[in-house]
């Protein structure tokens, strides 16, 4: 096996361990230590309402004894589907609290895609959005399962709540974005809990290694399934977060614009500030000027985000003149952060930008770049601390490739799931003997030591024989005048296999490209198999929750468009 683990040695990561100890416990203890040790520091600020570690403390007791008086117990599952806000954190710790078991919901799914995750996931209540509920339609007491429906606008200041009654058009607009009163007959979230006895104190807590939560995956690919990750997976990856970014306890404020539904936002937002006693300022939505209005009031210091959220909140605070260096640290994940993004946002903020690498079945990070001068943008940079990592040939994975080949990256450490629930067969190819994660991308160690990503297995295209990589098209189409983004995918070629096809967004004022003029730019940096056969213009590309391009999306429309 090449000796990755001199990855790690050679970057000389000044203060950063290689090796962290994971404590015996639950995620709950980190939230108790903090209301005990900073009781009056604020947790959460949403939409300028503030809510103290003892608060929201007190809230989380106060949430798991509504849940435990509807009968959930330890190992049951409880589906949360909510944006960013106050009520999901304490909803999220309540399930936790009574050793239950969180499954988050993404509540912009569809509702047969919500009515699949809560049968596959066997979760015996819905803890929703009022929207999500009126999205299953009515007749709760048909439902399966148990619903309760969260006001969103219950969390703003009392003033905002008061505005909302107004009755002028902006009000009624805004109080319909953030609830509904569609959904009769279903028992309220913040009247049970401000009617609630907290839990009792000696009531059991899970153990570190219980599971703390299912988290769906591959919806993009095909049926989704759950991860399942432990207590100690969860924490583990939270302290990995915490000796690499150095931050300093009960003084930074973590700017939560992902989503909480996802691995990433999850890991970041609901976990990782708890552990540091950061003030999480929680976004319902990405809005650049939400985040400028809240910069002004509460100055964040770690952003974590993908880098469309990047460049959109550049655009705007250049544009408004606001002041953004108190970012010290700001983590992108997702997609591959752009080194003009890059040296854009550090001149912005006068701090570092860096890139981390993972996917849900990591909880969700294993990689990342240092937060030194060795970071470099457009790598996934290293191993994270406790976290081993390979390079295999994807045809048979027990065979280690030569540093400088081309590779499946596979990864150990304390953060690897422990399997898809309720799915043997599929747990068993992800996961190698001796705990492998198979991730499915295919890397390169350049000289300087980064990993350097490649392109995604399910996604290579083979034409004539040859395998095509979409992101190194995409990169160079990227560079294109009058590209203003671009997917490239395969389509069924006849002899050869597949067509390289481009999707190609153009930038306003710009005339539309042709194919010769496209393959013409390629050809100096591409091998010709690899130049597009096609290309198509769309007026923009589908992307998930956080930004990432879908290329199978694209890809499901062209087969279906005529003449594809």
């Amino acid at each position: 096996m090449p000796d990755l683990m001199s990855l790690w040695t050679a970057k000389k990561w000044p203060g950063v361990p290689r090796e962290v100890d994971v404590p015996d416990e639950s995620l709950l203890e980190a939230l108790e230590r903090a209301a005990t040790q900073w009781p009056d520091r604020a947790a959460v600020d949403f939409m300028a309402q503030s809510t103290t570690y003892r608060e929201l403390w007190e809230a989380v007791a106060r949430g798991a004894g509504v849940l435990g008086g509807y009968g959930i117990r330890k190992g049951d599952r409880v589906a949360i589907s909510l944006p960013n806000c106050t009520s999901h954190m304490v909803a999220f710790y309540a399930v936790l609290r009574l050793g239950a078991i969180v499954v988050e919901v993404n509540p912009t799914l569809s509702a047969p895609e919500i009515e699949f995750e809560m049968e596959d996931s066997g979760a015996v209540l819905l803890l929703a959005w009022e929207h999500v509920l009126e999205r299953l339609g009515p007749s709760p007491e048909a439902r399966p399962f148990v619903s309760i429906a969260v006001d969103l606008s219950a969390d703003l200041p009392r003033i905002k709540q008061l505005a909302l009654r107004l009755p002028i058009a902006k009000a009624r607009h805004t109080r319909a974005q953030l609830c509904s009163d569609a959904v009769p007959g279903v028992p309220r979230w913040h009247r049970l809990v401000g009617a609630a006895g907290p839990i009792d104190p000696s009531h059991p807590r899970p153990g570190s290694d219980d599971v703390a939560l299912l988290q769906y995956t591959g919806g993009t690919t095909g049926t989704p399934k759950a991860a399942v990750l432990t207590h100690r997976n969860v924490l583990s990856n939270a302290l990995m977060g915490e000796v690499w970014t150095g931050a300093k306890p009960a003084t930074e404020v973590v700017y939560g614009v992902l989503p909480f539904f996802h691995a990433f936002g999850m890991m970041l937002c609901l976990v990782y500030s708890v552990r540091i006693g950061a003030t999480l300022v929680a976004f319902p939505k990405f809005s650049a000027s939400e985040v400028l209005a809240a910069q002004k009031r509460r100055p964040g210091t770690f952003i974590p985000a993908v880098p469309p959220m990047l460049d959109k909140i550049a655009d705007a605070a250049e544009a408004a003149g606001v002041d953004m260096s108190s970012f010290t640290v700001s983590l992108s994940g997702a997609m591959a952060l752009p080194p003009e993004t890059a040296s854009r946002w550090e001149a912005l903020t006068g701090g570092m930008v860096v890139e981390g690498y993972g996917m849900t079945e990591s909880s969700p990070v294993a990689v990342g770049n240092p937060l030194s001068s060795a970071r470099r943008p457009g790598t996934l940079g290293i191993p994270f601390p406790s976290t081993e990592v390979r390079i295999v040939d994807p045809e048979d994975p027990s065979r280690d490739v030569r540093r400088e080949e081309s590779g499946e990256l596979l990864i150990r450490g304390p953060q690897v799931f422990s399997g898809y629930w309720k799915r043997p067969d599929e747990t068993a190819s992800q996961l190698l003997p001796g705990g492998w994660l198979r991730t499915g991308d295919i890397v390169q160690v350049e000289p300087a030591g980064h990993i350097v990503l490649v392109d995604r297995i399910k996604e290579i295209i083979i034409t004539g024989g040859f395998n095509v990589y979409p992101s190194q098209v995409e990169d160079r189409l990227r560079e294109m005048p009058g590209v203003r983004d671009v997917a490239v995918v395969g389509l069924p070629g006849g002899r050869l296999g597949e067509d390289v096809v481009a999707a190609i967004v153009v930038e306003e004022g710009h005339a539309l490209p042709d194919l010769a003029a496209v393959r013409e730019w390629c050809s100096a940096r591409l091998a010709k198999y690899a130049l597009p056969g096609r290309i198509v213009i769309l007026p923009d590309l589908p992307r998930s929750q956080i930004g990432k391009v879908l290329r199978r999306v694209v890809r499901a429309g062209l087969l279906e468009a005529p003449h594809a």
